[in-house]
């Protein structure tokens, strides 16, 4: 299957899952008495940081700009995903730089799995990324930073569970995850 029908496919799944199951799904973990905030878990981002490392910046931010945009559609949210995953798209490059030993154009082709990262160096980008784009979108949906604490609920609810749905996704579309054939020398 070619790399663009493969990551055609994924967006369509990703976003659909968004839109269709988790956009339902407002979590409540503890009664709202409690001053719990209710969140809904983000898995579409995990399409702009599954692209292949070489995808040009330019390609990345226009996608990013693109899921961001479709999930706004369907949640009503005025472009506030969008804003968020262009940002996370942004400073994708800059994680991968720190993430991985050698120079990011010895990567050709090769796209960030656990597959070709093993475990930890791949949640460690997934988890700062997802961590970029909920501060990113968290801070735009209040606008404010009065309630430091209700923000900080709300984004770590959130990215926990945004990571459960990430890892989930993780183990049921690893071919493989055996960290012996590790392609990109994480060791």
């Amino acid at each position: 299957m070619s790399i663009y029908l493969r990551n055609f496919l994924r967006y369509l799944f990703l976003v659909g899952i968004q839109v269709l199951l988790l956009n339902k799904l407002f979590l409540r973990w503890w009664a709202n008495p409690s001053g719990f905030p209710t969140f809904v878990p983000f898995i579409y981002p995990l399409f702009i940081m599954l692209l292949p490392i070489s995808t040009p910046i330019w390609f990345v931010l226009v996608s990013g700009f693109a899921v961001g945009l479709t999930v706004d559609m369907f949640m009503n949210t005025m472009g506030l995903h969008a804003a968020a995953c262009v940002f996370m798209a942004f400073c994708r490059i800059a994680v991968l730089k720190t993430i991985l030993p050698r120079k990011i154009y010895e990567y050709r082709n090769l796209s960030p799995s656990v597959k070709s990262m093993s475990w930890v160096p791949f949640l460690t980008y997934a988890a700062v990324l997802l961590l970029l784009h909920h501060i990113a979108y968290f801070l735009l949906e209040i606008w404010s930073l009065k309630a430091p604490m209700y923000f900080i609920l709300k984004l770590f609810s959130s990215l926990v569970t945004s990571l459960i749905f990430v890892i989930l996704y993780a183990l049921l579309f690893s071919r493989s995850i055996d960290t012996q054939y590790n392609n990109l020398d994480l060791k």
